[in-house]
């Protein structure tokens, strides 16, 4: 995992260097409403429920209309375990946790005027999901979203967006107890990925125009 931040930064920090010669870079403050997910597993599911989710990035133009961006995103959140009934079979606080992405992507704004106050765009993006409950497990994650950027005549614009993020092989164990004290446990495939799917806004900051 340490060489792969390695890489990251590696990345980042060339892209911000080419940017301030022949782009900008902007600094994104993200907040969204995600959907509720259900995971299924041998003898029942996870609901991850609805909820905020909020995060940074930074994102460097190389070209006007094609950026990297480096982004953090966490949301707390509680992971309730069902059998196959649809009956709770945890009773305490132990469901509580998050889930944290660190991504790095790309995004292309359409448009033949790139100067244009308002772009569609288009990204992918990989890296890192952090499942958070009673342990936390490193996984692959990734990404896609669509979007409109709306440009203002000041440092400040804002994107309305909806996307997709997915962990895969989130939980990491084979047997996850059923509740405390129980002694049951319930068998967790090899492979498990949560797909969420939300709708959002961020709020970017031009660092090149607060300087002007």
């Amino acid at each position: 995992m340490k060489k792969l931040l390695l890489i990251v930064s590696i990345l980042t920090f060339s892209f911000a260097l080419k940017a301030q010669e022949e782009g900008s870079a902007l600094i994104n403050a993200y907040g969204s409403y995600n959907f509720p997910d259900k995971v299924n597993i041998d003898n029942g599911y996870f609901q991850i429920p609805s909820g905020f989710q909020w995060g940074v990035g930074l994102e460097v133009f190389a070209v006007k209309n094609k950026s990297i961006e480096l982004k953090y995103l966490r949301e707390s959140t509680h992971f309730p375990l069902y059998s196959d009934a649809g009956i709770p079979v945890i009773y305490s606080n132990s469901d509580k946790g998050s889930l944290n992405y660190i991504l790095l992507g790309g995004t292309n704004y359409f448009g033949k005027n790139p100067d244009s106050k308002v772009l569609p765009y288009a990204g992918l993006e990989a890296g890192l999901g952090l499942v958070s409950r009673a342990s936390t497990h490193w996984r692959f994650a990734w990404g896609g979203k669509v979007g409109i950027k709306i440009k203002t005549s000041s440092a400040i614009s804002v994107n309305l967006n909806t996307f997709f993020q997915s962990v895969i092989s989130a939980f990491g164990a084979d047997y996850i107890p059923a509740y405390p004290g129980s002694g049951a446990a319930y068998a967790v495939p090899s492979y498990l990925a949560i797909f969420q799917f939300g709708v959002g806004a961020v709020i970017s900051v031009d660092l090149a125009k607060t300087k002007r």
